[in-house]
């Protein structure tokens, strides 16, 4: 059945007015196409405030230029204005490791590039404010939560107040949205409720209401002498915003606190002084747990784009529309992810019934074929998994619960998510199902005390790559040296030819000829163009030619993005070596591409200047140490006739 208009927030006054409003309570602008679907943050935050029987309308990629007029045409809200400036950073989507513009913006209609601008949470809020200076305005969504303390800008290359600060705007909502936000609106509504229904909270209001009520997950700039209870003895108070420009090491050691208080179960505040201010950031809400995210899941989502993109394609809804997220947060840890500050180590998982409730409506859609193209999370093998003793985890610090290793206390039984994979197979309207987010391989080939455990690893593994892997599985062991792996907090690389053994003889038994695909990352704090060609060695030994790669991209609120601008890391305030200026990426990244006739010559020139002949005879042959071919000769003579231009990515066929 077709979705009408009022299943949907609404956009615009005609839809305001359909639904029977007069006025609106918050009106949400978001950085992203409409799509009414729990994978996008804009719908999410909207559906969670409307399920709380607040009127919220969503503003989808306004027009920043000209009159403002999009910023005008639902006129002011009684609570406040939200921003949500997209659900992955602005600046990660639009531009490259290299800060080029990307292809397209996923999350655009047609894949545009002019729908919304760089850093939307500052735009968005001085338009607002230049419109609406006494109306309340709140940032949230990924790009604000990762800024939300002091932070380095790899896209302006400088150390940047938090977003609260430079936007001018009155409140950050950082993390997941689903616990503070309704706290904020009911603490709002009940305050205009002593006056009149029809009365407008202003800033001044809704300042004074959090100095009085704080709410968890929420950031205020705050005199000194106005910080909510006074500056407390467990208050873990940051090096300010001042000494951090001049002091890269207090610069790194601010991020180490950040980072142990978005992975605790019972986090301090964290507080930092800027200029005659004191930014406050509450601590984190518990984990949420199984009703309270099933709730957030199962809200009256179409799953569909807004009608006012019919005919057009956007790129992000492609991807994900036939696919369910089965859990919240990571405990990987990984130096370069931000899944730690946005969502926090411990996992939230959904139940059965919600899962499968969601591939039933999925089932419904017309264009659907009976494949679920990912059953998945932030990583693909966490669901269900938390510690054996609560206790234990309560007094933890460890940003990861895997390195540099597997936690006694973790419960790391798959036993439950082989239970979900088998019901949604045996669903009638299911023909297959896949995994198409990352697993993580060292999870499977821990060996526990539990022999279930074990079992359960085993089983998952098997029907993993019988039963949902599309021909290609993609796994990241992300570098082959041990001492960059440790950097990155990934297991050792030891553990991908053992698990590459155990995917090839599970594929030999039955029949199949599926690949394995690994990621890989260059010019990653702590790697040299040493350890690069040595990673290629390792890969032309396994017979991969790399196709999944990337530069590693400084992104606000990482362990390697510290490291990156520092010097520093953070845990240890030793310095760390980092590739930073293009000729030393460049000179990493082409290791990743040792088969293509035209890198060969620069390749062999760069292995002969660090002295390890050793390294050409792996890669080219003996016949290669000492001579430096021109390209085009040496392409013909590796790949013989015919050869030369092999596409990145595809094996060579055994023979």
């Amino acid at each position: 059945m077709e979705a009408r208009l009022t299943d949907f927030l609404p956009t615009t006054r005609k839809e305001v007015e359909l639904r029977g409003w007069e006025n609106l309570d918050v009106i949400l602008f978001s950085g992203d196409a409409y799509i009414d679907h729990p994978s996008f943050g804009g719908a999410v935050v909207g559906r969670i405030i409307e399920a709380e029987g607040f009127r919220v309308a969503i503003v989808p990629q306004p027009d920043w230029h000209g009159d403002f007029r999009d910023f005008k045409k639902l006129g002011k809200p009684r609570l406040f204005f939200a921003i949500s400036p997209g659900t992955m950073d602005s600046m990660v989507n639009k531009y490259t490791a290299n800060r080029r513009l990307r292809s397209e913006d996923a999350y655009s209609p047609d894949g545009r590039h002019d729908m919304r601008p760089d850093y939307p949470s500052l735009v968005y809020t001085k338009i607002l404010k230049q419109l609406y200076p006494d109306v309340p305005v709140v940032l949230g969504g990924i790009e604000a939560s990762l800024r939300r303390v002091t932070h380095y800008d790899y896209w302006e290359q400088r150390i940047r107040p938090s977003f609260l600060v430079e936007s001018g705007a009155d409140a950050i909502v950082y993390g997941m949205g689903e616990m503070p936000l309704p706290r904020l609106c009911h603490l709002l509504e009940d305050k205009l409720l002593h006056e009149c229904r029809e009365s407008y909270a202003t800033v001044g209001e809704f300042r004074q209401l959090l100095r009085r009520f704080p709410i968890r997950q929420v950031v205020t700039l705050e005199k000194p002498d106005e910080v909510p209870g006074g500056i407390r003895e467990d208050d873990i108070v940051l090096y300010s915003h001042e000494d951090c420009l001049i002091n890269p090491k207090h610069y790194a050691a601010n991020f180490r606190h950040v980072e142990e208080e978005s992975n605790r179960m019972e986090p301090h505040r964290i507080l930092q002084p800027i200029g005659d201010m004191m930014l406050v950031v509450n601590p984190m809400f518990p984990p949420l747990t199984t009703e309270q995210i099933d709730h957030s899941f199962d809200l009256p989502y179409t799953r569909l784009p807004h009608p006012k993109y019919k005919g057009k394609r956007i790129p992000a809804y492609e991807m994900i529309k036939f696919s369910v997220c089965l859990h919240r947060g990571c405990f990987g840890g990984c130096s370069f992810c931000t899944i730690s500050a946005h969502q926090g180590k411990f996992i939230s998982s959904r139940s059965k019934t919600s899962i499968l409730n969601e591939v039933k409506k999925i089932a419904q859609l017309p264009d659907f074929r009976g494949y679920i193209s990912d059953l998945g999370g932030p990583s693909a093998n966490m669901y269900g998994m938390k510690g054996k003793n609560a206790e234990v985890c309560r007094k933890c610090r460890r940003p990861s619960c895997i390195h540099p290793q597997v936690c006694p206390n973790l419960n790391a039984d798959h036993g439950p998510l082989l239970d979900i994979y088998r019901a949604v197979d045996a669903l009638p309207e299911v023909k297959k199902s896949f995994v198409g987010s990352g697993v993580r391989y060292d999870l499977l080939l821990h060996q526990s005390k539990d022999e279930e455990c074990n079992r359960h690893a085993r089983e998952y593994t098997r029907e993993l790559i019988l039963h949902h892997v599309s021909g290609r599985l993609k796994v990241a062991p992300e570098h082959t040296s041990d001492a960059v792996l440790n950097v990155m907090r990934k297991p050792s690389f030891k553990l991908f030819y053992e698990f590459k053994r155990v995917f090839d003889q599970i594929n030999r038994e039955a029949g199949l000829r599926q690949q394995i695909i690994p990621y890989f990352i260059s010019s990653h704090p702590g790697c040299t163009a040493e350890n690069m060609a040595e990673l290629a060695a390792l890969t032309k030994d396994l017979d991969f030619h790399l196709e999944q790669v990337q530069d590693f991209t400084p992104t606000p609120m990482t362990v390697s993005t510290t490291i990156w601008a520092s010097g520093y890391h953070p845990y240890t305030l030793e310095p760390v070596f980092t590739a930073k200026t293009p000729d030393e990426k460049l000179r990493q990244r082409m290791f990743f591409f040792w088969y293509k006739g035209e890198e060969r010559a620069k390749i062999i020139r760069e292995l002969q200047r660090m002295g390890r002949p050793d390294l050409i005879d792996k890669l080219y042959g003996r016949g290669y140490r000492g001579t430096v071919p021109e390209p085009r000769d040496a392409g013909a003579r590796h790949y013989g006739k015919g050869r030369a231009h092999k596409p990145a990515g595809r094996k060579k066929p055994r023979r």
